[in-house]
């Protein structure tokens, strides 16, 4: 009969959440009420820095401790070279801040929030030197990797998305899964992150496409050869794909190859803190999920999935 009762409970909150995230932005006062599982780290959050995300980062720490978090991080977009995206990004001599004010609020916190110090770094061909050295630069609790570009196209970007009407759907995912490939070969981080971006705006390859599956494959061998953790983020929800990254079909192959997840919320605002958390977990779980990934000093510790 328990085992019953959780299973309608998870039910009933999937269909609340896949329905709600239509109609309304996430609000951080969403918190304990619809819990079913202990909240775990989320570990993909924003500042200002980068010029389209709002709050400071104890309003970020706040949010948390409101939504009952033992543990988030920081990882505000990186530098990048020259013009790489500078719009879109911190400027390198922002980062001096970024850490400053990082650092206030974990020590302030300390004894009741665990705030980590990370990163969201690009992982762009012919950038990996810079990347690298920046990096090397700090030492990180955590570094999340990204594929925002193909070539010289930002396909998540809402200025380019015009752009999509020149490529072919099938070899845009393609292309999109080599990168995210190539990163995890280039062992530069500790978390691949939302690693199906490619279906932000809702654009599909033919359903069941052999070319992507195996891109697909080839980049979860690659994350699984490189140690790295793959980000289950529920950012997507707020997108016009209206669903997690990545897909469950990802999820499910990622999960029976055992790499391990982590979670991320990429809140751009403090009300985006945790948000989707219980819906992502339940997916996990569902696969057969039993831990989820944090971090500290660069190491990985898991931690057990629990009950609320």
């Amino acid at each position: 009969m328990w085992q019953f009762s959780r299973l309608c409970q998870t039910f009933f909150l999937i269909l609340f959440l896949h329905t709600s995230h239509h109609v309304a932005q996430p609000d951080s006062s969403h918190s304990i009420l619809l819990m079913i599982f202990h909240p775990v780290p989320d570990y993909h959050m924003h500042t200002p820095r980068c010029n389209h995300a709002i709050g400071s980062v104890q309003e970020y720490a706040d949010a948390a401790m409101r939504f009952g978090l033992k543990e988030i991080g920081m990882s505000d977009h990186s530098p990048m070279p020259g013009d790489y995206d500078k719009a879109w990004r911190m400027d390198r001599s922002a980062m001096p801040d970024y850490l400053g004010e990082v650092e206030r609020v974990r020590d302030a916190c300390k004894g009741v929030l665990d705030l980590r110090v990370g990163l969201e770094a690009d992982f762009h061909p012919g950038t990996e030197g810079y990347v690298k050295e920046m990096i090397a630069s700090y030492p990180w609790d955590y570094v999340i990797g990204s594929v925002h570009y193909i070539d010289d196209w930002a396909f998540d970007n809402p200025d380019t998305i015009d752009i999509w009407e020149q490529w072919n759907i099938e070899q845009a995912y393609c292309a999109y899964f080599d990168l995210v490939t190539r990163s995890a070969e280039s062992r530069m981080f500790d978390i691949i992150g939302h690693p199906d971006l490619i279906k932000k705006f809702g654009h599909r390859p033919p359903e069941n496409s052999v070319r992507v599956i195996k891109a697909e494959e080839r980049m979860l061998q690659a994350v699984l050869a490189s140690g790295a953790a793959l980000e289950i983020s529920s950012a997507g929800l707020r997108k016009p794909v209206g669903e997690i990254y990545p897909h469950k079909r990802i999820v499910e192959r990622a999960a029976s190859l055992g790499i391990p997840f982590a979670f991320g919320s990429d809140a751009h605002s403090p009300s985006e803190v945790g948000h989707g958390m219980e819906m992502c977990i339940s997916l996990l779980t569902a696969c057969g999920v039993r831990e989820i990934a944090s971090f500290k000093a660069r190491k990985r510790i898991m931690r057990q999935i629990t009950h609320a």
